[in-house]
């Protein structure tokens, strides 16, 4: 089968590799010119450290990139069993190539979306043949980490979302399957890890280096002001924005003005050489507060929110608890499954520290989900 990737950025280029890699013929399409050249010279450079590391060998290298094509235009694309998106995310212009797509693919041809956080169904009312499409969200790099959510829109074949479970797993990855929903698994259960601790910051609780170095302390291997800066602050910020306006504007996913600011001075993190920290030269790293209860109580804050998010989403039914954990673990480097760490204090002392909180502020941000309560309440294991 052969398989096209339609757009040629670093999402663009990693998925058309992981393809390769799995033996296909892939053909590369950007409407930007040079674009595909740039990726595919990018990619060259890429294997060439990799067999110098001995990742692989020159033949296995050489054979992996020659199988990606680049298209000149998107009527070449039409040979492809599946075609895969991954350009901007704006729903108007990924609905006009998924209409565009369609007058130009075979009748069994798959559309499948990379988007991140746009509704795969909404994307798919644009196809007069909206059973074909479903998506397939990787993260980035594509190439190293394992994780594919695989999501059926509202109307899309009963079979699919299994054939592409089995692709993914075919190409050497973690599939999991998961409703559309906004932020699906990972975008969704994660936004408290950024939200939450935003929070704890404007609060004045704690600054930014203590609020990172008490999330690594239970094994985050990045801080979330670290994360936020690594990621890119204008895409963390667009992301928990889709996900609250998505949500009906839920308080649990508002984003915080701070974040914004970030994005409004143009402080986007390391790309930008500034963004929550400074990354010019010479700069020394700040250091946190040495203070270890408070640490505890930052990480448990913070962990009471991402359990919670977490049974939330098994509570509706957006996919399994195993699948939730896996999610988490396999496609932002979780420590541990997040039900499977709610097991270890027992959902009645997640329950008490979310209680508190509501309590002291108010808010229906710490609302507990109704699972939660009941797991407290009859003492059963959440995964």
């Amino acid at each position: 089968m052969k398989v096209a990737v339609i757009g040629a950025g670093t999402m663009g280029i990693g998925i058309a590799q992981v393809a390769a890699r799995a033996g296909h013929s892939v053909l590369l399409f950007d409407s930007r010119k040079d674009a595909v050249q740039k990726a595919l010279d990018g990619l060259r450079r890429t294997m060439d450290r990799l067999v110098e590391k001995g990742k692989f060998t020159t033949e296995q290298a050489n054979g992996l990139v020659e199988r990606i094509t680049p298209a000149s235009d998107l009527e070449q694309l039409h040979v492809a069993g599946l075609v895969i998106e991954a350009i901007i995310e704006d729903l108007g212009i990924k609905k006009k190539l998924f209409s565009d797509l369609e007058k130009i693919i075979a009748s069994d041809t798959v559309l499948a979306t990379n988007t991140s956080s746009l509704s795969v169904t909404a994307i798919a009312a644009a196809c007069q043949h909206p059973e074909r499409v479903v998506g397939l969200h990787f993260f980035n790099p594509a190439p190293i980490l394992p994780l594919v959510e695989v999501v059926p829109g509202l109307v899309t074949a009963p079979e699919l979302p299994t054939r592409m479970v089995d692709l993914m797993a075919a190409w050497g990855k973690v599939p999991v399957q998961c409703k559309d929903t906004p932020g699906f698994i990972v975008n969704r259960v994660a936004r408290p890890f950024y939200g939450e601790s935003i929070r704890i910051f404007e609060e004045g609780i704690a600054d930014m280096p203590t609020i990172d170095a008490a999330l690594k302390s239970v094994g985050f291997k990045m801080g979330p002001f670290e994360l936020m800066d690594l990621i890119g602050n204008d895409i963390n910020f667009t992301v928990t924005r889709t996900v609250w306006e998505a949500f009906f504007y839920d308080p649990r996913y508002k984003p915080s003005f701070t974040q914004q600011r970030q994005v409004e001075s143009g402080r986007l993190g390391r790309k930008s050489g500034r963004g929550y920290y400074s990354y010019a030269d010479g700069t020394t790293p700040p250091s946190p507060t040495a203070d270890p209860q408070l640490s505890a109580e930052i990480a448990e804050r913070v962990l009471a929110m991402l359990i919670n998010e977490a049974v939330d989403t098994l509570f509706w039914n957006v996919a399994s608890a195993k699948d939730i954990d896996l999610a988490m673990t396999k496609g932002v480097n979780y420590p541990k499954g997040l039900l499977a760490w709610a097991n270890e204090k027992g959902a009645s002392h997640w329950l008490s520290v979310l209680e508190d909180l509501q309590l002291l502020t108010g808010e229906d941000r710490y609302r507990p989900s109704p699972l939660l309560r009941r797991a407290a309440e009859t003492n059963f294991a959440l995964a």
